[in-house]
């Protein structure tokens, strides 16, 4: 490990969209003292929010400013794709959904490329931390419809009968891949792994409107052209353990073409050894418990950004831990 490369912590930046609350604060967010809370962007580097270094010689550097500074050492080479678009991969971010989200779709890095300037496309993915009873979210169509159903669905205000919907818990994980028409519904905080995109495409919101009294803007044509309708009554994803050994328990939770994430259960005293060989970053997040990483305490809810070129690392369990483990695929 260099001077330069370190385990790196970064301050949030907050979203006060309109179905958040203020439940962020149980995560452990500052929280202005009034208002509503949507999201904070916990490692991000898009024009729409960046992340601050809050630690060591980098600190108050934007992500955006060091990924340009440190380039593939930063981001690895597995991501060559997105510095040659000048775009970081990944945006983490946590989510207070105190009421429902718009029912939305996400395009794929072809169709944003073409339709939304340098923007990527968005698959992303969420592990649910806390949930409220009969908390659900909506993922997919729950029958086949066509394109043009659903426009007359969504005309007619007659949207909920084709939606999917999936009870969720505490501890479930749901992956979201571009095209999947989702909605987070209300009574969830979840955490958010995805590619580094803002487009959302929104089909149907509730009969809500914005701060000016007017109904927000839906996307619907759009939307139409990205949906997968193929993606017909999906269930839950089950995780897969991929190692269990010395006190550390490896699951895979989703993998995708842009990113993996793995859930990594540690019992305390137990430790995980890794290397960034510069292939790729890691972004760890501890959900429940506290740990170190290298000499860098962290606890939950906090993620930390290890340089693709950083070398060596270890974690260890201060406490059991639960921790979220994602690079690039």
């Amino acid at each position: 490990m260099t001077q330069d490369l370190y385990p790196l912590l970064f301050e949030p930046v907050l979203k006060d969209y309109i179905w958040g609350g203020r439940n962020l604060e149980k995560l452990g967010r500052e929280l202005p003292s009034e208002g509503v809370i949507a999201e904070s962007w916990e490692i991000a580097g898009h024009e729409d929010g960046t992340t601050r270094v809050a630690n060591g010689r980098h600190a108050g550097k934007l992500l955006t400013e060091l990924h340009k500074e440190l380039g593939l050492d930063l981001i690895g080479s597995r991501s060559a794709w997105a510095q040659k678009r000048g775009k970081f991969p990944l945006l983490i971010k946590l989510l207070d959904a105190n009421r429902p989200l718009s029912v939305q779709v996400h395009p794929k890095d072809d169709y944003a490329q073409a339709h939304e300037g340098n923007e990527l496309g968005k698959t992303e993915m969420w592990v649910v931390l806390h949930a409220e009873p009969d908390a659900e979210v909506i993922l997919g169509v729950s029958h086949q419809i066509s394109p043009e159903e659903l426009r007359v669905a969504i005309k007619e205000n007659n949207l909920k009968p084709h939606l999917n919907k999936i009870k969720v818990k505490a501890g479930d994980h749901i992956c979201v891949p571009a095209g999947s028409l989702h909605a987070i519904m209300g009574g969830l905080l979840i955490a958010e792994i995805q590619q580094n995109s803002n487009t959302t495409y929104r089909v149907y919101d509730w009969g809500r409107v914005g701060d000016d009294g007017k109904p927000r803007e839906l996307h619907v044509e759009k939307a139409l052209d990205v949906i997968n309708f193929e993606q017909i009554a999906p269930s839950l994803c089950e995780p897969k353990t991929v190692a269990s050994q010395n006190g550390v328990k490896r699951s895979l939770l989703c993998e995708t073409d842009y990113f993996v994430t793995e859930r990594v259960e540690m019992d305390e005293g137990a430790a995980f050894q890794g290397n960034c060989t510069g292939e790729t970053l890691e972004i760890w997040g501890v959900t429940e418990g506290a740990v170190t990483v290298n000499d860098l305490e962290l606890s939950a809810v906090r993620f930390v950004l290890l340089p693709a070129a950083m070398g060596e690392f270890t974690v260890t369990a201060v406490s059991p831990a639960t921790l979220l483990r994602s690079y690039v695929a």
